[in-house]
């Protein structure tokens, strides 16, 4: 096979680059975290914001949740955040699906810049930002996207890390450097990265690499299943009294398989960021904030000979600048910004027969505001204005130029009657312009073995949703729950006609052709869902804690006079045992994933599972209490697992059982 060959050189700078040390841990110690977690918001809203004094709920994973959890993508690191699972197509290509939206309704960003790819464009593309070079991760779902354009009207995954270094310091230098073995799929991985300050001047610097074979699963190896990931950047910043500006450079590389197929993609990107951050001692104005960045992104597809099968590139830009306003007798935070963005996407060889060149460019102007009506109570909106200007060439072969001009808007309320107990409500109308393969799409699509025919007359998207949220944050227990429900105008969707294709487009009724015919069309829709998570102090002592954790989540889809959404996925519950002290930690959590049987035309029913995973990790040394040692089991069971929301499920089984030995230390 000829990723054998890619893996062999993947493997050896896997190695080199983090050989200060050691590789990638997949948990470090619950006790370097604070009993009640505090972290900054910076994707929900435009300042800094307890995230418990928002009217939604924002899910927050931070680096040791990450590293816990491993994986070669976003997806697999929010595992454990209710709403939101993967599209598990590939190992390289499993994008976040949050409350059953999908690539074209999810926003994934880094540092609140698009993540310059083409995820959208077809599942078996994957996102060029590692887990292994994030330092946190922010779930922004209901009325909060509105800041971040039409594409994010399901919800926004913002990786956070510190590539363009404004952090602040506690010590002039400190990093940290982590890595792994698996036994699953012969996963070694290995990732640094080290932050300096001197003066004025801060500079960061970080890398990756990751080589995995083939994965077990129960009775065998699901085959083409291979990952190799490389990635490194490096940036710098001047910080000033009242200034910050810098900016970096990220260079990523993967090679993953196509799962039950013969080929595989091989993906680099090339990326500039820039920031920018004035403060102001007086005026109307607290701080202007200024972000931009530049990408160049191109794939291949390769069969087993290593020949070029299809090139999909992507020249991106996008930028914003938001300023935060002073507080004023009416508000007391608020903030107005604009955005601009440019994209233009190529795919070459057979790609150019499923879709032919397109541009894409929008600007917006967006504000968010905060709004105290009493000492328990105050009110949250915002509103976005967007222009989108998109051109391609349909089935017709006539060139078309589509522009949209989505509204939207939203309003919320947040009731604190007590320190302990939050509830929040809010009503909101986002819109979304059709995206380019919705539109355009004209042909064969190798990766999900679709023929797929988009709509160049499309409308605009239009939900109209309500949410409501609970938080309480007792001694001995914490709660989380969200209720919410959209009504959808328009809801753009991939409808699988029944008839098969080959890859001419002759098609006919029945399985006699190779691609499932797929044609993208508009119906009213309903979505509805619960999401909730809680934790119980079972036990507080002076050598540790033992506490239980549960989280459940569901959604609901359905189409008017056309049966359920496409690709939906099941409920979920799921408990945990966890024990944490300043030497031993460890836990196991076992996790149900329901039957689906609720499926739309041309899907097949997917089969519930229970997955049980357990961990364990131990710092030797008092006198190096940054160093530690940690193994994790994952699937132990090695129960069949299949992925209902995969276009690929019926070939595709999910890892079986999989033993991380790992080693992390910081300095």
């Amino acid at each position: 096979m000829p990723y054998r060959k890619i893996g062999r050189a993947s493997m050896a700078r896997a190695f080199l680059l983090p050989c200060i040390f050691i590789v990638h841990t997949a948990h470090a110690s619950d006790t370097d975290l604070p009993a009640k977690i505090e972290e900054i918001v910076v994707t929900a809203t435009p300042y800094s914001s307890n995230p418990d004094k928002l009217a939604t709920i924002v899910g927050q994973v931070n680096r040791i949740e990450i590293l816990r959890n491993g994986g070669s993508n976003l997806a697999e690191a929010l595992a454990n955040i209710p709403g939101v699972t993967g599209s598990s197509f590939a190992a390289g290509a499993s994008r976040p699906i949050i409350r059953g939206f999908d690539a074209s309704r999810v926003k994934v960003m880094e540092n609140g810049i698009g993540s310059f790819d083409v995820a959208d464009v077809g599942p078996d593309h994957g996102t060029p930002i590692d887990p292994l070079s994030t330092q946190e991760i922010e779930v922004v779902r209901g009325a909060a996207t509105l800041r971040y354009g039409s594409q994010a009207i399901g919800g926004v995954v913002n990786a956070i890390n510190n590539r363009v270094p404004f952090a602040t310091l506690d010590k002039p230098i400190s990093g940290e450097a982590s890595g792994t073995f698996a036994t699953g799929s012969d996963l070694y991985e290995g990732a640094a990265m080290v932050d300096a300050r001197s003066d004025k001047l801060a500079f960061h610097a970080d890398g990756f690499g990751r080589h995995t074979g083939d994965y077990n699963i129960p009775g065998g190896t699901q085959s083409n299943s291979f990952f190799r990931g490389e990635g490194l950047s490096f940036g710098t910043a001047y910080i000033g009294e009242e200034a910050k500006t810098g900016g970096a450079i990220v260079r990523y590389s993967a090679r993953y398989g196509i799962p039950a197929e013969n080929s595989y993609i091989d993906m680099t990107q090339t990326k500039g960021l820039a920031r920018s951050a004035i403060t102001f001692e007086s005026g109307l104005i607290n701080a202007l904030n200024i972000d931009a960045g530049y990408a160049d992104y191109s794939h291949s597809e390769k069969d087993a000979a290593n020949a070029i099968l299809s090139t999909f590139t992507d020249k991106e830009w996008d930028s914003r600048a938001e300023a935060l306003l002073a507080p004023n007798d009416v508000l007391s935070a608020g903030a107005v910004g604009v955005q601009a963005q440019h994209r233009k996407f190529t795919a070459l060889g057979e790609g150019e027969d499923f879709l032919l060149p397109t541009t894409t460019q929008s600007m917006a102007a967006f504000t968010f505001a905060e709004a105290p009506l009493s000492d328990l109570l105050k009110l949250q909106m915002g509103a976005r204005v967007e222009h989108v200007d998109t051109k391609g060439t349909p089935l017709s072969n006539v060139d078309v130029q589509r522009k949209f001009t989505p509204v939207s808007g939203s309003a919320g309320l947040v009731l604190s009657p007590t320190d302990e107990w939050t509830f929040g409500i809010t009503l909101s109308s986002a819109a979304r312009a059709p995206g380019q393969t919705e539109l355009f799409a004209r042909g064969p699509h190798d990766g999900p073995q679709t023929f797929e025919l988009g709509n160049p007359n499309l409308r605009i998207e239009r939900s109209n949703s309500v949410e409501g949220t609970m938080r309480m944050n007792l001694p001995h227990i914490t709660f989380e729950g969200t209720a919410w429900a959209a009504h959808f105008d328009n809801f753009i969707y991939g409808r699988l006609t029944g008839r098969t294709c080959d890859e001419e487009g002759d098609c006919i009724v029945g399985d006699g052709n190779d691609l499932r015919e797929l044609v993208y069309e508009q119906r009213k829709a309903k979505f509805r869902g619960l999401e909730g998570k809680a934790a119980f102090a079972l036990i507080k002592a002076p050598e540790g804690a033992l506490s239980l954790d549960v989280l459940a989540d569901v959604v609901r889809a359905t189409l008017s006079g056309a049966g359920n959404v496409p690709r939906i996925p099941p409920y979920h519950v799921g408990a945990g045992l966890s024990w944490t002290s300043d030497i031993l930690n460890g836990g196991v959590q076992w996790r149900y994933s329901g039957k689906q049987t609720k499926t739309s035309a041309g899907e097949t029913p997917t089969e519930g599972y229970s997955s049980l995973d357990a961990r364990i990790s131990f710092k030797p040394w008092t006198q190096q209490p940054d160093l530690e040692f940690s193994v994790v089991g994952r699937n132990l069971t090695n129960t069949m697992e299949r992925s209902a929301v995969a276009f690929n499920k019926d070939e595709v089984v999910l890892p079986g059982r999989d033993v991380r030995f790992t080693i992390r230390t910081t300095f």
